[in-house]
């Protein structure tokens, strides 16, 4: 829907002014009236005209008003166009030399004074487009240049929403990714609630979104409260008596990696301008110039998340889900030079299960790893945030307690034996009785110099826990 050029009519003639008022209305033309005095200033500031019509019968007092308004840098692009009854040549040497966009002198023909109008609006409208795309071109290098510093689509997304959401001045931008299924999507980013993230929604409420991923067009609506597109959805919302205040809705499709990504969602309500043509321009053109920082984000996360996995592939014991080894060594290194550092205490815990092999022999080694696997999970059970539990080899575990000393590893390795006394191992119609044996070691110690020693030391007090009789622990 086209919006009609407002034109202010500022004048000293009333019957001129309610006759050129009614011819404008007729060629389609919104009119507003003004005195020729110094409050149009104000009026000019509260409701920019496409265009402003001086007309006044003393020429020297209307071009002192002519000189306020172009002296006021608010109105340097507001074209005026001055009627007036100074002759022709002193008129239109004045009024341009003050800046008008053009001058008429009496007597005024009707005819000339539309043609004038039109090719003003004309002017003014290809400047405001010239105008707009400069500044579109200014923002998506902002644009551009802010999201190529973000590492990931998360952050990307979130900027787009914000860019473009200020750059057109509206209240509510969102985008939206592909669901599993026609029906669903999943917002990522939105401007108007920044806090909102894969937050999955209906798309039967959202006809101009559902179609965009459907069509893979742009879907612009600039009534929602009359376009054919909503029917069923103002039907809903009058049945739940839900009040909708977006005005217009744009939704644009984009793709990534050459398939379908996802929704750019605009939407306008309130006083916000209704989104339009040049609207959808900036926001495509945004949308489609960030594409190539999107992919390469995906690839990145996809890069992270595969070192993660192959270093978690590295350090993780395959039976049990714990740290392996390899990963304990490193670990074991780390908090003995914290320890070391800053003079504070590490406790380890050496675990051994009593009679491991005798039970492999009597129920077979698939419930042995059974076994293991519980036992594992109780000891995780037990670890704090900074603790590390491990598998050591075959039947033995070993925990790393940071910050602790002596008297605290005695307690957690108390602790440990009673749970495993009580818990159900093996298989409800099978279970197994289980005790273990622990050897602790804390740092600092005289014997402990390198991780190997303390290892050790933890190691020969399990041995001799195992010597008193096993199901108990010694330091």
């Amino acid at each position: 829907m086209a919006t009609l050029s407002r034109i202010l009519l500022a004048h000293d003639d009333h019957a001129f002014g309610r006759t050129l008022t009614w011819i404008l209305n007729e060629h389609g033309y919104t009119v507003g009236h003004a005195p020729a005095d110094g409050a149009i200033l104000a009026r000019l500031a509260a409701e920019p005209p496409d265009l402003l019509i001086l007309e006044t019968d003393s020429g020297e007092v209307g071009m002192r008003l002519l000189a306020r308004i172009k002296s006021d840098e608010r109105f340097d692009d507001t074209p005026v166009l001055v009627l007036s009854s100074l002759p022709p040549e002193e008129g239109s040497i004045e009024a341009l030399g003050l800046g008008a966009s053009d001058f008429m002198a009496r007597p005024f023909r009707v005819r000339e004074i539309l043609a004038r109008v039109k090719a003003h609006l004309r002017a003014g409208r290809e400047l405001n487009r010239a105008r707009a795309e400069a500044r579109s071109r200014s923002e998506m290098v902002e644009i551009l240049r802010e999201i190529a510093s973000s590492l990931s689509p998360d952050e990307i997304y979130q900027i787009l929403v914000r860019r473009v959401a200020q750059g057109l001045g509206i209240s509510r931008c969102s985008i939206l990714l592909k669901g599993p299924d026609r029906d669903t999507s999943t917002v990522v980013a939105a401007f108007e609630n920044p806090m909102l993230r894969n937050l999955r929604v209906d798309l039967q409420r959202y006809p101009e979104i559902r179609r965009a991923f459907e069509s893979g067009e742009i879907v612009l609506s600039d009534s929602v409260a009359s376009d054919p597109l909503y029917a069923d959805t103002r039907s809903e919302w009058e049945k739940q008596g839900q009040k909708v205040e977006t005005t217009s809705a744009l939704a644009i499709p984009f793709m990534v990696r050459g398939e379908q990504l996802g929704v750019f969602f605009l939407r306008t309500s309130g006083h916000d301008v209704v989104l339009n043509q040049l609207d959808i321009q900036f926001a495509d053109q945004v949308i489609k110039s960030a594409v190539t920082t999107i992919e390469k984000a995906y690839e990145l996360q996809e890069a992270f998340e595969g070192q993660r996995q192959l270093r978690e592939l590295a350090e993780t014991d395959p039976l049990t889900g714990l740290y392996n080894r390899r990963a304990l060594e490193v670990r074991l290194n780390r908090e003995l030079e914290q320890a070391t550092k800053y003079a504070t205490v590490l406790s380890c815990l050496m675990v051994d299960v009593d009679g491991f092999k005798a039970l492999n022999d009597t129920y077979g080694h698939q419930m042995g790893d059974r076994i293991l696997i519980q036992l594992s999970t109780l000891l995780k059970r037990e670890q704090r945030a900074i603790d590390l539990v491990a598998r050591f080899g075959g039947e033995e575990f070993c925990i790393l307690l940071p910050l602790t000393g002596s008297g605290g590893a005695r307690l957690l390795a108390d602790r440990i034996l009673r749970r495993v006394g009580s818990f159900p191992f093996g298989e409800p119609d099978h279970p197994v009785q289980l005790t273990i044996s622990i050897g602790i070691a804390t740092y600092p110690d005289d014997r402990v110099t390198d991780s190997d020693s303390l290892l050790l030391l933890a190691d020969q007090n399990l041995l001799k826990a195992k010597a008193d009789g096993r199901n108990r622990y010694r330091d």
